[in-house]
């Protein structure tokens, strides 16, 4: 797309029926972060385990037993840890909004010189930001909301807590089961242990590669930039159990 289509498509996407219908709409959280978080993880934590466990010179169902047993129960940890983490940020934001009517309720001229204070380090001043007062204080819905987001510094529209639970458990069991296919697809053929795990590293290797890279979709870093970044930070981490592994060799 040229420069010129790239205006004309901005220009399309800020007619005013189309500011609008995206204003009146309601915002959906996202589970990027889930994603990518429960992926990386998934795949880092699989790899250390076979990385670990063939530095050790130990048997290829060991890899198969400790490889599977690591990707259910670290999966569904992740996902309890991120179920909880992102309720209590919806219990966070319930307090602080039964705090909030309380408090106007109880001492409404305290709350209204929170207001005026809040948009007055915005740049507001003299009978502007007295109309600015006068309006959010009005509406008692707008008046909660805005010292929600301004002054708790809390987002109005956060994600559900057992679809962030289930999208970091898919994650990572999708994404943390690459390190282990060979060894359970190629498990009766002649290939040695090292063998399969050159396989297994460059299976991993590339799903590191495209989680960075899908992730920089969303941001603005370059794919290819993120990509390397996610392969050289998985592969340290598995270097590591690697290097633990050979150390450790002796007491298997």
């Amino acid at each position: 797309m040229d420069e010129q289509q790239q205006q004309e498509r901005l220009r399309a996407e800020h007619a005013p029926e189309e500011v609008a219908r995206r204003i009146d709409g309601s915002p959906s959280p996202s589970y990027l972060r889930d994603f990518v978080y429960g992926s990386i993880d998934g795949c880092v934590t699989t790899f250390a385990v076979v990385s670990g466990v063939i530095g050790a010179e130990l048997s290829i169902a060991v890899v198969v037993i400790l490889g599977f047993a690591n990707l259910l129960a670290d999966g569904f940890s992740m996902a309890v840890s991120n179920f909880l983490g992102t309720r209590a940020e919806e219990q966070l934001l319930r307090r602080a909004r039964r705090t909030e009517e309380e408090h106007i309720d109880v001492i409404p001229e305290g709350e209204v010189r929170e207001i005026r204070e809040i948009f007055r380090r915005k740049g507001f001043e003299g009978e502007l930001l007295e109309r600015v007062v006068d309006v959010i204080t009005g509406d008692r819905r707008l008046w909660i909301e805005t010292m929600l987001q301004d002054e708790w510094g809390l987002s109005l529209v956060g994600p559900n807590p057992w679809k962030a639970a289930s999208v970091t458990f898919i994650a990572f069991v999708a994404v943390g089961l690459i390190p282990l296919l060979p060894f359970t697809l190629l498990l009766n053929s002649d290939l040695t242990p090292r063998s399969l795990f050159a396989v297994s590293a460059v299976m991993t290797g590339v799903a590191f590669f495209a989680v960075g890279a899908l992730k920089s979709r969303f941001g603005v870093e370059h794919w290819l930039r993120a990509g390397l970044e996610t392969l050289l930070l998985g592969g340290g981490a598995a270097a590591v159990a690697y290097v633990v592994g050979v150390i450790l060799r002796g007491l298997a």
